[in-house]
């Protein structure tokens, strides 16, 4: 009997190690066999070191990097300087903590043009999924620097003691897509030389600016939410072909939107600019529209046109204060106080079909020498005082003015 059993025993200890021999072989033949014709590495974060270490394993024609949930505590900044990179983390449970405090930043891809020539400057790099913070004394959040095609997404940037994410000179099609940018001390998002951008379904909140660019072309930002910030919410500056639409800009301390320096050919359209220091300034800005936007209870002005701007058209507006009918407004009295439009020695504008009421001191007012041409035609204003201001060359007509509701 005993006999019979040591076989059986032997047996089966003979039958599991061949069955775990072939799953042995079965894995090793999957791991070193043959790859899919075309595949590039996927790097697992996890079996390295450090962050950068994984990085630093991607070949030159490039490939993924998976970052898994946890917190990552760095010094120096992380360095991507390869094309076609995917760095993708497991969402806000994957939080890289930037303690550098020379002014670094947490995450730099490329390098300067002094470092890299044009011909190995990076394209196609993807950072996806992933929480970055730094401190007061950190520099950027993410850097960029003559990357082309770059695309950040679903990306939280926090408390960084610069911008939160900076694009420098990222020449073709950079794009900024569902991204929490918030608390930094610099620029939430800094364009700077950029062409052909997309800023779209972002948050900003309590940076010190919103967003700037700068020295660029075609920048599309649609759909954000700007809440809050310290100076201006977006600032644009010698840059044309652009829109600025369907955004909601609140309570930013001074202006909601700025155009200067030889800006053209702008589209600032469908926003709502509600409680803020100021609304729209067109500080410099030739061939721009700006209409459908609703101008909400803004302090010093809704809109502001300046000497060095003309040929603007304003239409389909409406400049409000919190009034919700039967003579209440929405958050009391405070907000009864609501400003319009101030024109200051431009010239060449059209207002058309604008709704301006309960404004103060006017609907429209003039400021420094006097404006010139200006067709001011199918308007309506109410509750506001009615007196034009004084226009050489001008048209005013077929308005209509209602003393109150």
């Amino acid at each position: 009997m005993a006999k019979h059993f040591r076989q059986w025993v032997v047996v089966v200890l003979v039958t599991i190690g061949v069955v775990c021999y072939g799953w042995g072989v079965q894995e090793e033949e999957q791991a070193s066999g043959p790859r899919l014709p075309g595949a590039r590495i996927v790097i697992d974060a996890s079996r390295f070191t450090s962050l950068q270490a994984a990085i630093d394993a991607l070949p030159a024609e490039g490939g993924a990097v998976l970052i898994p949930p946890g917190e990552f505590r760095i010094e120096r900044p992380l360095l991507i300087t390869q094309s076609d990179v995917l760095i993708q983390g497991s969402g806000t449970a994957t939080h890289i903590v930037n303690t550098n405090r020379q002014g670094e930043p947490a995450l730099r891809i490329g390098r300067t043009a002094e470092q890299q020539p044009a011909s190995e400057r990076p394209w196609r790099v993807m950072v996806s999924n992933l929480r970055v913070t730094g401190n007061p004394e950190s520099g950027h959040g993410i850097e960029a620097l003559a990357v082309n095609e770059l695309f950040i997404q679903e990306v939280t940037v926090s408390y960084h003691g610069g911008d939160g994410i900076r694009l420098d000179q990222c020449y073709e099609d950079p794009r900024v897509s569902d991204c929490l940018i918030t608390y930094n001390k610099g620029t939430g998002l800094n364009l700077l030389g950029c062409h052909d951008i997309v800023v779209s379904a972002n948050q900003f909140e309590e940076n010190n600016d919103g967003l700037r660019c700068t020295d660029g072309f075609n920048l599309c930002m649609t759909g954000n939410c700007l809440d809050d910030h310290l100076g201006n919410g977006v600032i644009i500056e010698n840059t044309y072909g652009s829109v600025v639409s369907g955004n909601m800009i609140e309570e930013c301390r001074r202006a909601a939107i700025v155009l200067d320096r030889d800006c053209y050919g702008i589209t600032l359209s469908a926003n709502v600019i509600a409680h803020n220091g100021e609304g729209i300034d067109l500080k410099d800005a030739h061939g721009c529209a700006v209409s459908a936007n609703t101008f909400t209870i803004n302090d010093k002005y809704a809109l502001r046109i300046s000497e060095n701007s003309g040929r603007i058209t304003v239409s389909a507006n409406n400049f409000c204060n919190s009034y919700i009918g039967e003579g209440k407004v929405k958050r009391g009295s405070s907000d009864l106080a609501a400003a319009g439009v101030l024109l200051h020695a431009t010239r060449q504008i059209v207002f058309s079909g604008n709704l301006f009421s309960s404004l103060r001191p006017k609907a429209v007012d003039v400021s420094g020498s006097d404006a010139s041409r200006i067709l001011f035609h199918g308007n309506l204003i109410v509750d506001s005082p009615t007196d034009h201001p004084q226009l050489k060359d001008s048209l005013i007509e077929d308005n209509l003015v209602v003393p109150h509701d």
